[in-house]
């Protein structure tokens, strides 16, 4: 088989990248073609995502791609983002308005204000979705209580990876991973849940058709061929489009969800970055009285599976640990902070990781050292402290929903698989071994694009199926295994960390 070459652009809340898949028929090999910034922007109070930068992003990141491999080769592109923000377009395929982030306080006081409208128990029956304020769902709402004149003009929804799509190839498409981070899709009835929104007195008409992961939109715009020098021959495709979606295709696991017996699996997994989504792979949506307690979500998969998860903290609270202490000159890089906390004692004090007051502080650290004061514990005296105290925090709440997968799953879990950027640091991947009791498999690091790229690649018939492209995924990438450490400690520690998390 001739080398075929297909291009993930990766898009985060912080950073984005385009990232080139080299598949020879056995291994697949990525070279980081383009990187790019990206944040939200205040404008007037409000919170942006800057669409016309990344659009130009994407564009300079193609040219680059262009410049690597020539304007032949390239055999298709697809682009995953986050989930739950949109834009709006108008009856002339016009931008209405650059997206709202989805940390803009303009949901604020969201799901609540929707209870005193549709039940907290009939919304999860509709979506099978985990209640967050920052839900597509509650956005909508939100604009409908300040009057958005936007929530009316607005003939197309399109999620920011459809945007992207829509941008390259001139086709609009709801694509099903990111669709069902709306809280309006129903997982039961495999469309939008036109009911609910019914009920919310929400209008529905610039909802469209829903495409499946692997769905190619065609070949590119004939004004991104100019402005990139790539090919007619490019085709656009469908990724899991929901990052997410992506990187838990690429966990290397050795069946896909048990499907073929009918059974649940006996591994769960951790896509770790700023946000930490924790679950299981599932072949049909879960949805009873049991995940609505536990608050857990029914989002897409690939390949016809789902993802029955946990969106909690990941790494933002240590990003933004980091990000303030080199705004005040420190200049430490990762190494240097996971050495810090490793000389901090251990297991003295905790947070927990999933209160309000951490979601977007202006001032992390300080944050910790009063919630830590707030709650009768020590004070941490130093960065190594503070970041000794999340860190273990983190772990812990991923014990707390480790115990939640096994429950759901009804059976042990033997193993959990760590992928993304995160598995960087060794230390909370030890931690998670320790603080769950389980083995901990982490890798690959880049998991979204080998993701992304290899349903390009399934799409194009290279790879025949999941757990083909799973397998290509073990034979191309290192992992590694922790074993856990210290663990009668841990589970003493447990005890005050549930106590001072239930304070």
């Amino acid at each position: 088989m001739s080398e075929k070459l297909y291009l993930a652009v990766d898009m985060g809340a912080s950073s984005g990248r385009h990232v080139l898949g080299r598949f020879d028929g056995k291994k697949l090999t990525l070279e980081e073609i383009y990187r790019f910034e990206n944040g939200g922007v205040d404008l007037g109070g409000t919170n942006y995502w800057n669409l016309p930068s990344l659009w130009k992003n994407v564009q300079n990141g193609l040219a680059a791609t262009t410049a690597t491999v020539g304007n032949s080769g390239l055999r298709s592109v697809g682009i995953d983002t986050w989930g739950v923000d949109f834009a709006m377009l108008d009856q002339n395929d016009q931008l209405l308005r650059n997206p709202v982030t989805y940390r803009d306080h303009r949901t604020d006081g969201y799901p609540e204000k929707a209870f005193l409208t549709v039940s907290r128990p009939e919304i999860f029956a509709e979506t099978g979705l985990q209640f967050m304020q920052f839900n597509t769902l509650y956005q909508l709402l939100a604009m409908k209580e300040a009057g958005d004149p936007i929530l009316m003009a607005g003939r197309r929804l399109l999620q920011i990876p459809d945007v992207f799509h829509w941008l390259l190839s001139g086709e609009k498409a709801s694509e099903f991973t990111n669709a069902t981070t709306t809280q309006f899709y129903n997982p039961l009835q495999g469309d939008w849940a036109w009911e609910l929104l019914e009920k919310f007195g929400l209008p529905t008409h610039f909802l469209g058709p829903i495409s499946a992961p692997g769905t190619c939109l065609g070949g590119l715009r004939s004004s991104v061929q100019s402005a990139t020098g790539l090919g007619a021959e490019v085709k656009v495709v469908l990724p899991g489009t929901h990052d997410t979606a992506s990187a838990v295709m690429a966990v290397p696991a050795v069946s896909v969800s048990g499907s073929d017996t009918g059974n649940q699996p006996n591994w769960a997994y951790i896509s770790l970055g700023t946000w930490a989504l924790m679950g299981i792979e599932s072949p049909k949506p879960i949805v009873n009285e049991k995940m609505l307690e536990l608050n857990f979500t029914n989002e897409g998969g690939v390949g016809n599976t789902w993802r029955v998860l946990k969106n909690i903290t990941g790494m933002w609270i240590l990003q933004e640990c980091k990000r303030i202490w080199n705004a005040a000159g420190k200049a430490w890089n990762w190494d240097e902070l996971t050495q810090m906390s490793d000389s901090a004692p251990a297991l003295e004090r905790f947070i927990d990781a999933e209160a309000g007051e951490f979601f977007a502080p202006e001032n992390m650290p300080e944050q910790i050292v009063a919630f830590c004061r707030r709650s009768g514990q020590s004070v941490p005296q130093t960065e190594g402290e503070i970041l000794r105290c999340a860190v273990e925090s983190i772990a812990m709440r991923f014990r707390d929903v480790f115990r939640m997968c096994e429950e759901i799953n009804g059976r042990k879990i033997e193993t959990i698989h760590i992928v993304g950027g995160g598995t960087k640091n060794r230390q909370l991947c030890q931690m998670t071994a320790n603080a769950t009791g389980r083995r901990v498999v982490t890798g690959p690091v880049e998991a979204t694009a080998i993701g992304n790229i290899l349903i390009q690649a399934i799409a194009d018939g290279a790879v025949k199926d999941i757990a083909e492209a799973r397998e290509i995924v073990r034979n191309s990438f290192p992992m590694e295994v922790f074993t856990q450490q210290n663990t009668e400690a841990w589970d003493d520690a447990y005890t005050r960390y549930v106590a001072i998390k239930n304070n």
